[in-house]
């Protein structure tokens, strides 16, 4: 018997008509999620994030452009890379995420649980994108647009 089954451990499979998905490892989560992301620009500094769209369109922000995701698009965002996304239709999508960034969402999702945003999201090594550093030949006015 391996040592997974003998944990009790199995595998989360969802199916077309299933509820949505919300499954929580020790190294990943994909949670199936419809809501748009924070309206501020943020940068995980050392966790990876992904979205792959099932129904509807999310519009991704990055500092130099904007990208409309339509259904079966998938969307990697590596650590460092400033970005936040919208729903702008009704959308459904999987996201993909480290254990970390699932704890810092649930936490913003509660706001009597936030009494200053930027420490908030340091718990989570997470920063305002007007806070990261530059990323190798950007200036802060190709961050800021100017």
């Amino acid at each position: 018997m391996s040592q997974a089954i003998a944990k009790g451990l199995h595998p989360i499979i969802a199916e077309p008509g299933a509820p949505p998905i919300a499954a929580a490892g020790t190294s990943l989560v994909v949670r199936e999620w419809s809501m748009s992301g924070p309206e501020y620009m943020h940068v995980h500094q050392s966790d990876d994030e992904a979205w792959h769209i099932l129904e509807g369109t999310l519009r991704f922000r990055f500092a130099d452009r904007e990208v409309d995701a339509a259904p079966g698009t998938t969307v990697f965002v590596p650590a460092g890379l400033a970005h936040t996304y919208r729903a702008i239709e009704p959308s459904r999508y999987l996201i993909i995420l480290t254990p970390k960034i699932d704890r810092l969402i649930a936490r913003l999702l509660n706001w009597s649980e936030v009494s200053d945003l930027r420490s908030t999201l340091g718990e989570f090594d997470t920063v305002l994108a007007e806070q990261a550093a530059p990323q190798p030949g950007e200036t802060l006015d190709e961050r800021s647009g100017a």
